[in-house]
């Protein structure tokens, strides 16, 4: 009886560990990925199973992620809760931004129309030019 309380202790710590890792989140295990950890166990159960008490079992206050549906929209939220993202349209800072882009623009604008009428005034009052007057001449 003595000879097989070793053998059964270390198949009752390979289960253990293995169980435990198999059923442990992958995001709290602990040093090494949760496929090495079961590997370890497996090809060394005894250095693996100490290993992993040790080193990769979560620590006692871990806990893992309380959102039910990580990889939905909804995360969880019934339809009439669900949040739903603004349109730019519904934004007021958005629609501050655009006025105030309008409004440069506008701006610009009118510097431009005045700086044109400017130089067609500056033109008209030089008079012609002397060869403005020959026939088919073209403006350099």
């Amino acid at each position: 009886m003595i000879r097989v309380l070793p053998v059964l202790l270390e198949l009752g710590l390979l289960v253990f560990c293995l169980v435990d890792c198999i059923q442990t989140d992958s995001v709290l295990v602990r040093n090494l990925p949760k496929t090495a950890w079961v590997l370890l166990i497996v090809l060394l159960p005894l250095v693996g199973g100490i290993a992993w008490l040790v080193a990769g079992r979560p620590e006692r206050g871990a806990t893992a992620r309380s959102v039910p549906w990580p990889s939905t929209a909804t995360a969880g939220f019934p339809e009439y809760e669900r949040p739903r993202p603004a349109a730019p349209d519904d934004d007021p800072e958005f629609l501050a931004g655009l006025r105030a882009s309008d409004e440069r623009h506008e701006r610009m604008l009118r510097d431009w129309e005045a700086d044109l009428r400017a130089r067609e005034q500056d033109l008209r009052d030089r008079g012609p030019a002397p060869d403005d007057d020959a026939p088919g001449a073209r403006p350099a």
